[in-house]
């Protein structure tokens, strides 16, 4: 008799213990929201753009080779891949974002510096053979 009960109390501590764990998780901000909480926001203007990563005999290309837009905008860049691997690479701005083909990546940030920066794929010999462009911040 004396077993079954500490069976029984054993059974009842680890229930107990495991609702109390399910509980804590279920009211844990997602790795999904930390994230997201950690973004700063973004104001001013939005200034949108649309690009195609691509290559063909000649190279390998964005269709878009230069940006535009004021200190303090918005830069919202949509960026499809529509031939071969290839990403989207800023380095000023923190931007390194991989272009799945055949999907419309949308790449935002805060246009915080003034400058010409060059915006290009970091893929192996990409940037060399002409995968490349300028964001012009004034």
């Amino acid at each position: 008799m004396g077993k079954l009960v500490g069976v029984i109390l054993v059974i009842v501590v680890a229930v107990a213990g495991y609702m109390f764990l399910q509980r804590d998780t279920d009211t844990a901000p997602t790795k999904t929201a930390k994230k997201a909480a950690a973004q700063p926001t973004l104001s001013g203007p939005v200034k949108t753009f649309t690009t195609t990563a691509f290559y063909d005999e000649t190279g390998v290309w964005y269709s878009l080779k230069e940006m535009r837009v004021k200190k303090g905008d918005t830069v919202r860049i949509k960026a499809t891949n529509t031939k071969g691997t290839h990403d989207f690479t800023l380095d000023e701005f923190g931007v390194k974002t991989e272009l799945p083909i055949n999907q419309e990546v949308t790449i935002e940030f805060q246009a915080d510096k003034v400058g010409e920066f060059t915006y290009y794929c970091s893929k192996l010999g990409h940037r060399a053979k002409g995968q490349f462009g300028k964001l012009i911040v004034e």
